[in-house]
């Protein structure tokens, strides 16, 4: 751990993503474990444990001084003096190339892939910092210039995803502490891409804060980057942040024309085009998302309703919160119509869908909301307390 510059909270990080790799699910790994593990109390680590190890640090669980399994074949006394001498200079003092540039981006796509089914929480907020650290010691090192952008860049997206989880958590100020770094972090890389990246998630911090002016701001700053001129689908997605700030403001022809400037860039986008896997939840799916709450912020809950399920007919099945988030939208927009018995019976899959995991801080939010809205609509309505009796405890505990 001192050769690599972990914390106990950092190297219980790497394990959970180490455990993501190798089976698909990130593990649960705390820094307690850790404390067990560097204390003594746990001097035979198995299973996942063993595994996640044995994965961050390249090597038998033996030769990071723990007992072996009975199975296990007896330690070679070189092969330690080995592994010890290499992990001293593992990353002090080596250099470094584009094979630790590809390698830290592999792991980006995973924890994409992990926020985009369960939603933003404190393990992947741990994992992606400790990945985003790595990147930052390794530019330390002998590299070229070019190598170290790019290392700063990889940390800049690792940094991002750790913010962008605790915006989607509702953890506002450690995401705005990640928020910082992460610009500053793309602004030495000259990555305009995450730049762009940074922006959009600040307009959506922004938007939950109800801080409608910086939100606008935000969205404008990622359309004057360098990638959103580049990249039809990139402008869309800034265009249609800021229609949303604009709407959120009352600007009803203003987040209009936004809405249809983002969907005019769209139909330009080269959807084949290689992109950063985080940009890959968005195309016409998500525009039709976006419009859905453009149109609600308005007051045009028809509209809004159309877009949300247009949205659903084409969003994928494992954008699980995303598609959550869809439905608890089109309940509420059936609800602000009177359908109140077609709303409940609505916003009820998205419990069913996200059904295994906690519901990400926004969903548990947004049909919080839902609830209230519901018993300001139709108090006395029988369906109206089924829906609370049933799912009251999901959604206020969850």
């Amino acid at each position: 751990m001192a050769d690599l510059g972990l914390t106990q909270e950092e190297l219980a990080g790497q394990m959970n993503a180490a455990l993501l790799e190798i089976t698909g699910r990130f593990g649960d790994v705390s820094a307690r474990t850790v404390r067990n593990l560097l204390s003594g109390a746990t001097r035979r680590p198995i299973g996942r444990t063993r595994a996640a190890l044995e994965k961050v640090f390249g090597c038998p669980s033996t030769e990071l001084g723990f007992t072996p399994a009975a199975s296990s074949p007896p330690e070679d006394p070189v092969l330690r003096r080995s592994f010890l001498t290499a992990t001293a200079g593992a990353l002090v003092g080596r250099s470094v190339g584009m094979s630790d540039v590809i390698r830290l981006r592999e792991g980006l796509a995973a924890l994409t892939a992990l926020d985009q089914s369960r939603g933003g929480h404190l393990a992947l907020e741990s994992a992606a910092l400790a990945r985003s650290s790595e990147a930052v010691r390794l530019q330390q090192n002998a590299a070229s210039q070019t190598v170290r952008r790019r290392l700063l860049s990889v940390a800049a997206h690792y940094t991002s995803t750790a913010a962008w989880s605790c915006v989607d958590a509702r953890q506002f100020d450690r995401a705005r502490v990640h928020l910082n770094e992460a610009l500053l972090l793309a602004g030495m890389a000259q990555d305009s891409a995450a730049q762009l990246r940074v922006w959009n998630s600040t307009a959506m911090l922004a938007h939950l804060r109800h801080e409608h002016g910086e939100g606008i701001a935000a969205s404008q700053a990622a359309q004057s980057t360098a990638a959103a001129r580049r990249d039809p689908l990139l402008a869309s997605l800034a265009h249609a942040r800021t229609a949303i700030g604009l709407a959120s403001r009352g600007d009803r022809n203003p987040a209009l024309h936004s809405l249809d400037h983002a969907e005019a860039a769209l139909a330009k986008a080269d959807p084949t085009a290689p992109r950063a896997p985080w940009v890959g939840f968005y195309g016409p799916a998500e525009l039709a998302a976006l419009a859905a709450i453009v149109h609600e912020l308005l007051g045009k809950y028809a509209h809004a309703e159309a877009a949300s399920h247009r949205a659903l007919a084409s969003l994928p099945e494992e954008l699980r919160r995303n598609r959550s988030m869809t439905i608890a939208r089109l309940g509420a927009a059936q609800l602000h119509q009177g359908e109140v018995e077609q709303a409940c019976a609505t916003t009820s899959t998205a419990f069913e869908l996200m059904a295994g995991d906690p519901l990400p801080g926004r969903l548990r939010t947004m049909i919080g909301d839902f609830h209230r809205s519901l018993f300001t609509v139709a108090a006395s309505a029988r369906v109206a307390r089924e829906w609370a009796d049933r799912y009251r405890t999901e959604w206020s505990t969850a």
